[in-house]
């Protein structure tokens, strides 16, 4: 009896270890992720329809437009289709976003985009409550006009500088917490989190009902971060070899729910790195 009990209780634990294995070897990331049309800016102003097919031979079918490159939106629609890549977000400059608000609707939906991105806040010198507070009406009314009129969802792209010291925060929490949550939504940008001293996947915990996409990209190793909002293009290394804890980053977005992952790769070696980036990230386990 006893050494019936014992080879039932050993092959109990067996079964157990071998079911917390498989679990921890499911994909963390089985999907292909989107990508940023700035990583192959140079290429796409050259020769778009060939630079499509170089992202779609990489497995992406979502893009991230952040300019129209001097080509038409219905063109580049055309192209999108004809490949099957979707371009879910549309970005623009901030003052476009102010003074053209219809044109920016009108190319966003011609585009098949759901979200309009800006990635920057006009300043001069060092980041201030006053421009924070600035950009915290633009973002609501011009939210506001584009989810009311358009259909569209406003999100904005950090980019370093807004994580000035502010209360027991920075000026980008004064920026999340007093933006109307039914018109803005928010884009992190992980190394633009990162590279000021602030940690990504804590700041996706953190406000998790407010960011709707990322922007993948590594820092590299050996390199320090600041406030400045600038680095070289060329610090922009694979993922997975730099110095952010990418399965972390996922792991907090999968929780969050975030349903799009754009590669940006700014370096002058996006066309062999972005491919060594997918392959990390479709070899990353749970």
């Amino acid at each position: 009896m006893r050494s019936s009990l014992k080879t039932f209780l050993i092959t109990l634990f067996t079964l157990g270890s071998l079911t917390v294995h498989a679990q921890k070897s499911k994909p963390l990331f089985p999907e292909a992720p989107g990508i940023v049309s700035y990583t192959y800016r140079k290429d796409f102003q050259k020769d778009m329809a060939s630079t499509l097919d170089i992202v779609k031979q990489n497995g992406i079918t979502d893009i991230e437009f952040s300019n129209l490159f001097g080509r038409t939106a219905d063109d580049i629609r055309k192209l999108l289709d004809e490949r099957g890549i979707k371009c879910s977000s549309f970005g623009v400059n901030y003052e476009d976003a102010v003074e053209k608000t219809e044109v920016v609707a009108a190319n966003a939906k011609k585009l098949g985009a759901i979200y309009v991105r800006v990635a920057a806040i006009p300043h001069k010198g060092k980041f201030t409550l006053a421009d924070a507070k600035g950009a915290v009406e633009t973002f609501n009314c011009v939210g506001k006009t584009l989810k009311e009129k358009y259909g569209l969802t406003f999100i904005y792209h950090n980019h370093g500088f807004e994580f000035e010291p502010y209360e027991d925060g920075t000026l980008y929490d004064y920026i999340v917490k007093n933006t109307d949550k039914r018109y803005v939504s928010f884009e992190l940008d992980i190394l633009w989190a990162f590279f000021p001293g602030q940690n990504p996947a804590e700041l996706i915990k953190h406000y998790p009902k407010r960011y709707k996409t990322l922007h993948l990209k590594d820092l590299r190793k050996g390199v320090q971060g600041n406030l400045s909002g600038g680095t070289s293009v060329e610090n922009d290394v694979v993922l997975g070899t730099g110095q952010i804890d990418i399965p972390a980053v996922i792991k907090a977005a999968k929780k969050a729910g975030i349903k799009h992952y754009y590669i940006e790769d700014e370096s002058s070696s996006s066309l062999t790195q972005v491919p060594l980036s997918i392959a990390y990230l479709q070899g990353l386990k749970k």
